[in-house]
């Protein structure tokens, strides 16, 4: 048994395209919504949660739809071919309400555009473990992380190179004003098209749903398929581990940068450079983890990844100057978030028939998007209303990295560790198809 290393690339474009979008959302739509229609703090923060709003009830019921799908595209295929195309137009649309500084249009589109990217979001997750046996879940995982973070990484690219920026008088860099991001729009829309095209067209999904085997095909047609007690027990501690990890590491990315001003008194700019050796880490170790996880196992390489997580921000809370430190914690932190990520995942879905795999893919995806939407308020509201202020940041993530390290532990069910013997001659065999 040996993964389709080929295969997984092209089902990871559709993850491509998705991260690229969000890259591109994050950075620019806030500048948009403050600087072109003139919204504050407040309002701009309100309508750039709609998407996590949105993301809890639409993700587990578009995961759903998608299991009982069936059409000469497959199941996922469909939600991901025409979501993406209509999030396209959308985008372009979007783009000239933008030009036009035509608010309510603006608005409207944005929305719509938010609910597009919902209803497809759990199909192509969901697409990899559908055509992927149990055993080779972690590691197709770590390539679909791998391939989805290129999608990131362009837009990011696009953005550096054709949005011009700016600095404030507190060293912060910002979009410069009076300069169309109609380009920038049209890039991302076709990039994002281009992309799943390319998927669509070299992957035909139901041949390899039926290729996969027992171990995922017949599975599939099982959707009366019942979890034991046990199964339940452990599914609802992967779910409340994915809510505690997420609440402890988005804590720490969303409110760095604050950090860095209030604790070490340095300018913003310089948060951005530990945040991102911690992106880079975790691109690196991906595919190393993958193959780490089919040694010892999924749940020991996610308990190793959330220890790693949580020592790293316990030593990070007693530095109180900016310190070349800094960068390697930040580097293990995201060697500890890609451990966690490339297992638990597949983790959540081992347990359920793969009849059902979308649907646990929603459930996976509404409790990483309700921590979230929790965990800035939560933070927020202590920091600002203790003593020591920025100062609770990393205690605070200590204690909701230690606590999901505690439910972690408690999970019985979704560890699928394939004999030692097979994991060796996959290693051998290479990146072949």
């Amino acid at each position: 048994m040996k993964l389709n290393y080929k295969q997984t690339v092209l089902i990871g474009f559709a993850f491509m395209s998705i991260l690229a979008f969000w890259q591109f959302y994050d950075q620019v739509i806030p500048y948009i919504l403050e600087n072109r229609f003139g919204l504050n703090t407040f309002i701009t923060n309100a309508v750039m949660s709609i998407d996590n709003v949105l993301a809890l009830f639409m993700l587990p019921l578009f995961g759903m739809l998608s299991d009982r799908t069936n059409t000469r595209l497959g199941k996922r295929t469909p939600y991901i071919l025409f979501g993406t195309i209509a999030a396209a137009v959308l985008m372009f649309v979007l783009s000239l309400f933008e030009r036009k500084l035509m608010f309510t249009g603006f608005m409207i589109t944005l929305i719509a555009l938010l609910v597009v990217m919902s209803t497809y979001r759990s199909p192509a997750v969901a697409y990899m473990p559908d055509v992927t046996e149990k055993p080779l879940r972690s590691k197709a995982n770590a390539v679909i992380n791998l391939i989805g973070y290129i999608g990131g990484i362009f837009a990011t690219i696009v953005m550096m190179f054709l949005l011009k920026s700016e600095k404030t008088a507190d060293g912060t860099s910002v979009y410069s004003s009076n300069q169309s991001f109609t380009t920038v729009f049209v890039i991302i829309a076709d990039f994002m098209l281009i992309s799943v095209l390319i998927m669509t067209f070299f992957v035909n999904e139901n041949a390899i749903s039926h290729v996969a085997g027992e171990s995922v095909g017949e599975e599939s047609k099982n959707n009366e398929y019942k979890l034991t007690r046990g199964e339940k027990t452990s599914f609802a501690l992967i779910l409340v581990s994915v809510f505690l990890w997420f609440c402890a590491y988005n804590a720490v990315t969303t409110a760095f940068s604050r950090y860095c001003q209030k604790i070490w008194g340095v300018s913003v700019g310089k948060s951005s450079g530990y945040l991102l050796l911690g992106t880079l880490a975790a691109i690196v170790a991906f595919l190393p983890l993958g193959f780490l996880s089919s040694r010892l196992g999924r749940k020991k390489t996610v308990l190793i990844g959330i220890a790693i997580m949580t020592v790293c921000f316990a030593v990070a809370g007693f530095i109180r100057r900016e310190t070349p430190l800094m960068y390697i914690i930040f580097a293990f932190v995201g060697i500890g978030w890609a451990a966690i990520n490339v297992n638990s995942y597949p983790m959540a879905v081992e347990i359920g028939s793969g009849g059902n795999i979308g649907k646990y893919t929603g459930l996976y995806y509404t409790f990483s998007m309700a921590a979230q939407i929790a965990t800035p308020l939560l933070s927020g509201l202590i920091i600002t209303r203790t003593d020591w202020g920025y100062a609770t940041l990393f205690p605070y993530a200590v204690v909701f990295s230690a606590g999901s390290l505690i439910t972690m532990s408690l999970v019985r069910h979704g560890d699928c560790k394939p004999e030692i013997k097979t994991a060796v001659m996959e290693n051998l065999s290479g990146m072949e198809d």
